[in-house]
């Protein structure tokens, strides 16, 4: 078997697209190569761009990311797209729209589809990012699935999380979701040459005002005029991530985050390798099929029957 945790450390793009394959498809195999990667991350720099479905996300970060590279950074992308509910497959779309990047050898762009997985993200995106991280890349931006009420599970991966917000689509204060405003770490208003975009430029920066003063806050997160299309305020938008950063690393709050993220990735990790062990075991032995068809037919309670396994796993 290849030794592809030594070849991503030593920078195979080829390595490091076998395992984020494998991560993706859950294949044990990625196992052992994780382990071995671990030491080697938490070195790169994780950026989140979000916002709604039109907001020009995908061009802000081929721009953002061309902009990094002019200053000599490395950097690797993480494009999450929604998938079909009947193929599970995504028209991945981004790698048209960064078209230019994706002949760059200091740039790695992954695609990947949601297959199902809400929060914005794909279920393997974390463990692709730690691939990215040991494989060398000094940023690693993750642009993710439109947002929405729950679609905010970005703040879970990324140093700075940018919010994109565009007028005429409605991003007005009033129609956003709860939780969705507070993420941001950067709000970015693309598309700043549309009719509109000085509205929506005083609302958030009201809001980002009235927030400052309702609820103390280390942070106040600026408010960033782009046209990404014109590579207009990308400049802008790269020096607001970069003072967040500085804030970060000189507060603590870094190191503080990035604590908080081992803790959830790996309760994360353990509910998931239980979940999988009990689920194997189920359905090994025809269990799983049994209890379906006793609760379908309303002979037994999901309840009962989720203590009743839970106990006997305890037990073994």
């Amino acid at each position: 078997m290849r030794d592809y945790a030594k070849e991503v450390l030593e920078g195979s793009p080829r390595a490091a697209a076998r395992l984020i394959s494998w991560l993706e498809d859950e294949d044990p195999r990625a196992l052992e190569h994780m382990e071995r990667l671990h030491a080697h991350t938490g070195r790169a720099y994780v950026v989140g761009i979000t916002g709604s479905p039109g907001a020009g996300k995908s061009t802000l970060t081929d721009k953002f990311t061309f902009a990094l590279r002019k200053q000599g950074l490395t950097v690797g992308i993480v494009a999450v797209d929604p998938s079909s509910p009947f193929t599970g497959g995504a028209v991945l779309g981004d790698r048209v729209r960064m078209s230019r990047l994706a002949v760059d050898p200091g740039v790695f762009i992954r695609s990947m589809a949601t297959r199902g997985f809400l929060g914005g993200l794909a279920k393997a995106t974390g463990e692709v990012v730690k691939v990215l991280d040991a494989f060398g890349k000094d940023v690693i931006v993750i642009e993710t699935v439109g947002v929405g009420q729950d679609e905010v599970d970005i703040i879970r991966l990324a140093d700075t999380t940018c919010l994109v917000l565009v007028p005429g689509l409605g991003d007005t204060i009033q129609s956003m979701k709860a939780g969705v405003m507070e993420i941001a770490d950067v709000f970015v208003i693309n598309k700043a040459d549309r009719p509109g975009a000085d509205q929506l430029y005083a609302e958030v920066t009201s809001r980002v005002e009235q927030d400052a003063h309702i609820r103390e806050r280390a942070w106040t997160p600026p408010v960033v005029k782009t046209v990404a299309v014109d590579d207009e305020g990308i400049d802008d938008l790269v020096e607001a991530i970069r003072s967040h950063r500085r804030f970060l690393e000189e507060s603590g709050a870094l190191e503080e985050r990035r604590r908080r993220r081992a803790r959830e990735e790996t309760l994360q990790m353990i509910h998931g390798e239980l979940f999988r062990r009990i689920r194997d075991r189920l359905t090994a032995d025809g269990e799983l099929e049994a209890l379906v068809e006793a609760i379908a037919e309303r002979r037994e309670s999901p309840y009962r029957a989720v203590q009743d396994v839970l106990a006997r796993w305890l037990r073994e």
